[in-house]
């Protein structure tokens, strides 16, 4: 049986003002709305490439509920 995926916590840290629409969507996406607000996720393929995409405007950990 394969193991359940991680979890990360996400951070919004940067503004989005003046941002790409695209990468807007995509932090909209991940459940952030306001600078600080902190989300966890399931760690997958598919949550690591959207935060790629936005890895300068967001704070990445390991663990969380």
């Amino acid at each position: 049986m394969a193991e359940a995926p991680g979890r990360v916590r996400i951070t919004l840290v940067r503004s989005l003002i003046g941002h790409p629409r695209g990468q807007r969507v995509v932090v909209r996406a991940l459940g952030l709305r306001r600078i600080r607000q902190t989300v966890s996720r399931a760690d997958t393929p598919v949550l690591r490439g959207m935060l790629a995409a936005v890895r300068h405007l967001v704070r990445v950990e390991a663990g969380g509920r």
